[in-house]
């Protein structure tokens, strides 16, 4: 090992520190290895730097999505909520309509009718994962049913999931359906 070391101490030496001569390949070019292996250098700190700040941008996005999927979750089970509500009202032979009327509500997932909207966030029971406004991890979600009446033989119904997403900005998710008269 110390001959291999001392066969490296000379070529860099006689390179960086000889005066150059004619039969050398690297004549005249003192330096231009440690130039080279800074040029070299830079080109690898810039490489892991732009890897780095691409892995933290993927991660940054990737919660961003998460929020946003778990969002149009919430939202389609708002619309499935509400569905339950109509057809159980044909199962009870009350009004297809009943308990509906114009304006924001709140539901959970077993709601046989609506309350009105409080703007409270949705919670998350770890127990039983379930969303709802009685589980104790808060969630950054809130969940308002809008109710239209567009007619005696029509319900327009939107599942709008509010919430602060990554960066302070709003974010929502607005999902419709409508529901029609149709056991008449």
């Amino acid at each position: 090992m110390n001959k291999f070391l001392d066969k490296l101490y000379d070529f860099f030496r006689e390179s960086l520190f000889s005066p150059p001569e004619a039969d050398q390949p690297w004549a005249g070019k003192k330096g231009q290895v440690l130039i080279e292996a800074l040029i070299a250098l830079s080109f690898l700190t810039v490489g892991f730097l732009a890897a780095f700040s691409l892995l933290g941008r993927s991660l940054s996005t990737n919660r961003a999505s998460a929020q946003s999927y778990a969002a149009t979750y919430l939202a389609a089970e708002g619309i499935e909520v509400a569905r339950n509500i109509v057809d159980g009202n044909g199962i009870q032979g009350v009004a297809w309509n009943n308990g509906f009327a114009n304006g924001d509500y709140e539901i959970e997932y077993n709601s046989l009718s609506m309350t009105q909207n409080q703007e409270r966030f949705l919670t998350y029971d770890p127990s039983t994962n379930i969303y709802g406004y009685g589980g104790s991890v808060q969630t950054p979600f809130k969940r308002a049913i809008r109710i239209t009446l567009v007619g005696s033989d029509e319900i327009k119904v939107n599942s709008i999931i509010s919430w602060i997403g990554l960066g302070g900005g709003d974010s929502r998710v607005d999902l419709e359906d409508h529901f029609m008269n149709w056991r008449n």
